[in-house]
């Protein structure tokens, strides 16, 4: 009697741009989270892929063996999460699975990002509302999407973590970050909303604050906080019924 295969576990795919002109790091980099969730999740299988790697979403598809959920790694929905990504996932054999919202709009996400700003105040034992905040974000001259959740968060930083100063600045868009960072007092606090660390983060931030001779404290991005991958895991969790 032939016995019958075991079911096969859900599975999850965590999707992010990666960096064209060197894929590898952020593949790395994203896989290292993706490794982190799995350890978390033993009855599921997670798995990685950036679409600067070509062939990242087919390996992944394939080796599935059934239909899962895509958690974009993105800061905003927009042309990439709506677009772009549905397209490669179906180009890829993977048109019957999930995407769930980005990370950046993920409520465990936002609800994580005006903690990291309250805690940085009050490591330096200062109040919210003594600490000018700068937001730094991605932004975009294509789609309004990315500055929207930018100043969405900057809104709530300010009405309930209680920052009475608190700016968004931008990347790709106005008002961009040395323009806005040049205004700042020394001590000030940047806190990057990104969701990995690329060359977004290592260099044209460093570039842009050097440029406004901006002399306050940078936190790391909100994707790399060690409480990420409990959020993404209770994310897969909802959305799995």
């Amino acid at each position: 009697m032939t016995r019958p295969f075991p079911p096969l576990p859900p599975a999850a795919l965590i999707v992010a741009h990666g960096q064209p002109s060197d894929p590898g790091p952020a593949a790395a980099e994203i896989a290292f989270l993706a490794a982190k969730v799995q350890a978390l999740m033993p009855g599921w299988r997670i798995r990685s892929a950036t679409l600067a790697d070509e062939g990242a979403l087919p390996r992944e598809v394939a080796a599935a063996g059934r239909a899962g959920l895509v958690y974009p790694l993105f800061m905003a929905g927009g042309w990439f999460t709506a677009t772009h990504l549905p397209a490669r996932l179906a180009a890829a054999g993977g048109a019957d699975w999930r995407i769930l919202p980005p990370f950046g709009l993920d409520p465990g996400v936002q609800a994580l990002t005006l903690t990291l700003a309250r805690e940085a105040a009050a490591r330096r034992g200062l109040a919210a509302a003594d600490l000018p905040l700068l937001l730094a974000a991605h932004g975009s001259f294509r789609s309004p999407a990315p500055s929207e959740v930018a100043h969405a968060m900057v809104a709530r930083l300010r009405q309930e973590a209680g920052f009475s100063r608190a700016e968004a600045a931008f990347i790709d868009q106005s008002p961009r970050i040395a323009e806005v960072a040049a205004g700042f007092p020394p001590g000030a606090l940047v806190l990057p909303f990104f969701a990995a660390r690329g060359g977004h983060v290592t260099e044209d931030l460093p570039q842009a604050l050097q440029a406004a001779g901006f002399s306050g404290q940078v936190l790391p991005p909100v994707g790399l906080d060690p409480r990420v991958p409990g959020l993404i895991r209770a994310a897969l969790r909802r959305a799995a019924g």
